[in-house]
C-alpha cells in the first residue's frame, strides 16, 4: 500500500541579498556579451551552426566557431520564460517556479555506491536510482529528484533505465543529467509521454527535465547541444550548466572564471530560444578549483560565496537559475569537512532566489553516495528553512498575561501555556534524538536508521500498469536499436 509522505517545504524567505552590486553585474554582462561578439563559442553541430546562421551570426564553419552580436543575444533572450513549471507524477507536487521560493534537489550524478548492507564501496547500479528515488520521494526537502547515481549495470541505455526507475520509485518531478545526445533524448521524450499522457500535456507538464553540460573553456559538447534542440522543441526544460576549474579550464580569476562560464551558459540559451522561442531554460554555473600544489579539483575552498553570485547574474539576464549547493569534497557524511563546507549553502542560496538548487546526498564531490548522507544534508536544508521563516509574534506568542501572572522569581513549566506551546516549540535535529534511556543518539546512526526505514516502509503511489509497459517497451526497443549503432 502506498504511504504518505510530507507535503514539500520550499525554503520562502521574506528578504534576500545581493552579493553583487548593480554595476557589477552590469560589468559581468559586458564582458560576457564582449565573449560572444569578439571570441565566440564552438559549436560542433551543422544544426546548430546552420541556425546561427540563419538569424545573422558569425558563423566559422571550419572553426565551427559562432560569434553573436549583443543585439541578437538580448533578443534572443527576450523570449526566456521568467517562471514556468516542473510537473510531476502527481499534479498536487507539480512546482509552479516564483519569485523567492527556492526548490532543492538531490545531488547527481555520482558513479560509485557505499552498499546499502554491506557498507563495501561499488560501482552504482540502476537498483541504487531507484532506491534513492524513493527516499528522496519521502523527503520534505526534496522538491524534486535529479538522479543521483548513473545504472552503470545498463550500458548505453542506462539514462532511460535511469528515468524508468525514477518514475516508478518517486511521484516528484524527475530530472535526467545523463540523457545526452539526440538517440537517447528522442527515447525520453517517448517516455515522458506516457507518463504526461500526451505531447501536449508533456508540453504544459513537463514531468523531466535534464541538464545540459558545457565544455570550459569556451565549448558545447556536440551530442548534448543536439539532444538538448529536441528537447527545446517538445517544451522540456533544461539547465545549461558551466562547470570551469579555475587555473585549468578558465582564468584564475573568479570574474574571469564567471564571465567565461556565462558565455557559455548564455550561448547555448540563446540557440534554443532561436530555435523554440520560449523554451524553458534554466542558467547555472558550478565552479571549482585546481590545487596549484597538488592539481586537485577542490569544490569548498575557504571562499565560496560566488556560488551565490552565479543566481544573481543569471536573474539579471532575466534567466531563472539552478544554484550549486552541498557536494561536499568530503570523504564521508558525519565528519567536521562534511559539515562544514556545506551549512551556508541552503541559506545562503535561498536568500539569492535560486529557483531550483542542486543537491543533496553525496559526498567525494558529487561522485560518491551513501544512503544516510542525504539525512544529513535533509538535516542541514531544515535548519536553514527554519532560520529563514519568519517569527510569529501575536498576542498568543508574545504571551504578555502569562509573564505578567508568573512574574519575577517564577516559573512557566505549570502554565497551560507552556502546555499548549512546549511540544511544539523545539522540533528536534537529529544532534537531538533520544535512546532508551534519555540520552542523545549518534546523528549518524540515527540517519542510518532512518534511510533503511524509508527503504523498507515508504511505498509511493504505484504507476499505472498500462503506463509501466509501455515504459518496459521504450526500453526493450531502445535496448535492440542502440545495440545495432554501438
Amino acid at each position: 500500500m502506498p504511504t504518505e509522505r510530507p507535503l514539500i517545504k520550499p525554503l520562502k524567505p521574506d528578504y534576500t541579498i545581493q552579493c553583487l552590486s548593480d554595476k557589477q553585474l552590469d560589468q559581468l554582462q559586458e564582458a560576457t556579451l564582449s565573449i560572444l561578439e569578439n571570441v565566440g563559442v564552438r559549436f560542433p553541430s551543422e544544426k546548430a551552426l546552420t541556425i546561427f546562421a540563419e538569424h545573422g551570426a558569425e558563423v566559422d564553419w571550419d572553426s565551427e566557431i559562432v560569434k553573436m552580436s549583443p543585439e541578437l543575444v538580448k533578443k534572443a533572450l527576450a523570449t526566456v520564460p521568467r517562471f514556468f513549471t516542473l510537473g510531476a507524477r502527481d499534479p498536487a507536487f507539480d512546482l509552479h517556479l516564483e519569485k523567492n521560493v527556492s526548490y532543492f534537489t538531490t545531488d547527481g550524478c555520482g558513479y560509485e555506491t557505499i552498499d546499502f548492507e554491506t557498507r563495501e564501496r561499488r560501482p552504482s547500479t540502476k537498483a541504487d536510482v531507484g532506491n534513492m528515488a524513493r527516499i528522496a520521494d519521502y523527503l520534505s526537502s526534496i522538491g524534486f529528484y535529479w538522479t543521483m547515481v548513473s545504472a552503470q549495470d545498463r550500458g548505453r541505455t542506462a539514462p532511460l533505465h535511469e528515468l524508468e526507475t525514477s518514475w516508478n520509485n518517486t511521484i516528484k518531478h524527475v530530472q535526467s543529467v545523463t540523457l545526452i545526445g539526440s538517440e537517447l533524448a528522442r527515447y525520453g521524450l517517448e517516455m515522458g509521454q506516457v507518463i504526461a499522457g500526451s505531447k501536449e500535456e508533456m508540453r504544459r507538464r513537463p514531468p523531466f527535465s535534464a541538464i545540459i553540460c558545457t565544455v570550459s573553456p569556451l565549448i558545447q559538447d556536440k551530442e548534448a547541444i543536439e539532444g538538448a534542440m529536441l528537447l527545446a522543441e517538445a517544451g522540456i526544460p533544461a539547465v545549461y550548466l558551466a562547470m570551469p576549474t579555475l587555473g585549468t579550464t578558465a582564468p584564475a580569476t573568479m570574474a574571469g572564471a564567471l564571465v567565461m562560464a556565462d558565455a557559455e551558459c548564455i550561448s547555448a540559451i540563446v540557440l534554443m530560444q532561436l530555435l523554440a522561442p520560449g523554451a524553458p531554460c534554466f542558467h547555472s554555473i558550478m565552479h571549482a578549483y585546481a590545487d596549484p600544489r597538488t592539481a586537485a579539483y577542490v569544490g569548498y575552498p575557504l571562499n565560496s560565496h560566488s556560488r551565490y553570485a552565479t543566481v544573481e547574474m543569471a536573474h539579471h539576464w532575466g534567466i531563472p537559475s539552478m544554484a550549486g549547493a552541498f557536494g561536499t569534497d568530503g570523504s564521508e557524511p558525519g565528519s567536521w569537512q562534511s559539515a562544514a563546507e556545506i551549512t551556508l549553502d541552503p541559506f545562503m542560496t535561498g536568500l539569492s532566489g535560486a529557483e531550483i538548487v542542486t543537491g543533496l546526498g553525496l559526498r567525494e564531490t558529487y561522485t560518491l553516495l551513501y544512503p544516510e548522507a542525504i539525512i544529513l544534508d535533509d538535516d542541514i536544508y531544515h535548519r536553514a528553512r527554519n532560520a529563514l521563516m519568519n517569527m510569529e509574534i501575536s498576542p498568543e506568542t508574545l504571551a504578555m498575561d502569562v509573564i505578567q501572572k508568573v512574574g519575577p522569581s517564577g516559573h512557566f513549566l505549570a502554565q497551560k501555556h507552556t502546555r499548549t506551546h512546549m511540544p511544539r516549540a523545539m522540533e528536534r535535529s537529529l544532534t537531538h534524538q533520544l535512546n532508551a534511556e534519555g540520552s542523545y543518539r549518534d546523528p549518524i546512526e540515527v540517519a542510518r536508521e532512518k534511510a533503511d526505514w524509508i527503504l523498507k516502509n515508504h511505498r509511493p503511489e504505484p504507476l499505472e500498469e498500462k503506463k509501466k509497459g509501455e515504459l518496459s517497451r521504450i526500453l526493450e526497443v531502445a535496448g535492440r536499436e542502440m545495440e545495432k549503432t554501438a
